[in-house]
């Protein structure tokens, strides 16, 4: 039978145990000390980071939590997962709502409660194929900075003792404008930790992630149908169970303005066709490559006969891929003596709410314009980011299987 965390341990991660165990144990009476007995709101929880995240805070005896997302099936799904596993511990207070963390609804519920203790936000467009037309921008925006800042003037009203919102590796030197976002983003939560401590955290891949590509490998297998991935991007991967335990150090062990990211040497990069090949091997089949998408679906009506599955790689030609990930740039004050698995991105000076009020201005402008072009988008980005070149190709993952 077909152990997934068992292959992400072999073969993504190559990590037989979290490498994050030892820093969580060493700092575990400090962790239990703000998070027992607490109220915790987390936004987007039943995705596979938030829901991570929430695993890793539980055993510490919240008070409360609430967890709004807007997929109502996963959020179903992750109440029965909680309910459904043995020594898991669910607050009496637990309440999964199906809601927009945008919307008057939630802003009403915000209010009843009085605010929470712990906050922490993953709702966001992670993915660069989100990155398509401008309409497909506007709503990455929204979700990533503008919707983040009408939350923020809420947080305002009712000050949590921690917040925590999740970045990426991808702001740092970012080519894309799902990575600037969140490059914007840190910037913007930043502006307000005169109010409540801020903190977030930069971070690989989550391998087999809702969404992702290598979770995609998993339902065109079971579908019969090919594989497609780059041959050249070379990714850093968490597992599932490591991306929910660097959100929760962060969020509760964090100081105020600081940006984590996991201690990941360039030799534990790995590729998406390597990942897909394995993923094949594991299967029983062997591997058929091919040169192209479309001889790849011609050759799955053979896969019974040779025992083979038809994949396709190559080279990535897509806008905003980047060849490859990093955690800081130059000139970010780094700590690695703090954590064993853990770098900390620390003395960031709170952020100029001008020029980010500046610039969110500047976006709804442009937003309710007829006329607006992606480059109008990205000349704004860039005036704000100094050092965002957007790597603009003409293809869209979406062209591709």
């Amino acid at each position: 039978m077909f152990d997934l965390n068992h292959f992400i341990s072999e073969y993504v991660t190559k990590r037989q145990k979290s490498m994050f165990l030892n820093d969580i144990e060493n700092k575990r009476e400090e962790i239990s000390k703000k998070i027992k007995d607490k109220s915790v709101l987390v936004i987007g929880g039943a995705g596979s980071i938030g829901s991570s995240f929430i695993k890793a805070i539980l055993p510490y005896e919240p008070k409360s939590l609430v967890v709004a997302d807007i997929n109502e099936n996963a959020l179903a799904e992750l109440t029965r997962d909680l309910r459904s596993t043995p020594g898991m511990y669910v607050p009496k207070e637990y309440m999964p709502y199906p809601m927009d963390y945008s919307s008057c609804v939630f802003e009403k519920m915000f209010r009843a409660n009085k605010g929470f203790d712990i906050v922490a936000n993953f709702s966001a467009h992670k993915h660069v194929r989100s990155e398509k037309d401008v309409y497909s921008i506007e709503a990455l925006l929204r979700n990533n900075v503008l919707n983040v800042k009408a939350f923020l003037e809420l947080l305002a009203q009712f000050p949590p003792e921690e917040y925590f919102c999740v970045s990426t590796d991808k702001a740092a030197n970012p080519v894309n404008i799902m990575g600037a976002s969140k490059r914007i983003m840190e910037d913007l939560i930043f502006s307000y930790s005169h109010l409540f401590p801020v903190k977030t955290a930069r971070f690989a891949n989550v391998a087999f992630s809702n969404g992702s590509l290598p979770s995609g490998f998993l339902k065109r297998i079971s579908s019969m149908q090919p594989i497609s991935a780059p041959s050249d991007v070379k990714r850093y991967f968490v597992s599932p169970e490591e991306s929910g335990q660097i959100c929760m150090l962060s969020c509760i062990l964090g100081k105020n303005r600081e940006i984590f990211f996991p201690k990941l040497g360039v030799e534990q990069m790995t590729t998406f066709d390597a990942i897909a090949v394995n993923l094949i091997r594991e299967y029983g089949y062997g591997i058929q490559y091919c040169s192209s998408d479309s001889e790849a679906l011609e050759q799955v009506k053979y896969i019974a006969e040779s025992g083979k599955y038809p994949v396709h790689f190559e080279k990535a030609d897509t806008s905003g891929e980047k060849a490859f990930e990093e955690f800081f740039v130059e000139g970010e004050k780094i700590d690695s003596t703090r954590f064993q698995s853990l770098g900390v991105i620390t003395d960031k000076q709170a952020s100029d709410a001008e020029d980010i009020d500046a610039l969110l201005n500047r976006l709804e402008t442009l937003f309710a314009r007829e006329n607006i072009e992606k480059a109008d988008i990205v000349d704004a980005l860039g005036e704000y980011l100094n050092n965002f070149v957007h790597l603009e190709t003409g293809k869209s993952l979406d062209g591709k299987m």
